[in-house]
């Protein structure tokens, strides 16, 4: 018996996390009206939900945004500490392999908007 009311003393647990988690996302909603008298968009009346969709060909100008942020996340130490020409190399080499994955990019198409 007492092997029996492990087991649905675990089955209520579970069934009771599950409800807990339902009510939480039921609770914590987006609505779907936009909200009349919201600050989104500098005070301006919204004209789309602020929880819309991007179009699918954001998506490579934002990768491409994001590895020239991270280049010069690591251009700083370089630039603070003058290291020497063994340095410059090593900056020089990341900005070649950098421009070739952008040139390789715009030559396969993922830069055009039609």
């Amino acid at each position: 018996m007492n092997g029996l009311s492990a087991a649905v003393s675990l089955l209520v647990v579970a069934l009771a996390a599950v409800g807990v988690l339902y009510a939480v996302s039921w609770w914590s909603r987006v609505s779907a009206v936009p909200l009349s008298a919201s600050p989104f968009n500098s005070g301006r009346e919204p004209a789309e939900h602020a929880m819309s969709r991007y179009h699918v060909r954001w998506y490579p100008v934002t990768m491409l945004f994001l590895a020239f942020d991270m280049e010069m996340v690591f251009m700083y130490p370089w630039v603070i500490s003058a290291v020497g020409a063994s340095a410059v190399i090593e900056m020089f080499t990341f900005l070649a392999i950098l421009l070739a994955g952008v040139v390789y990019a715009w030559r396969e198409g993922a830069l055009r908007w039609t």
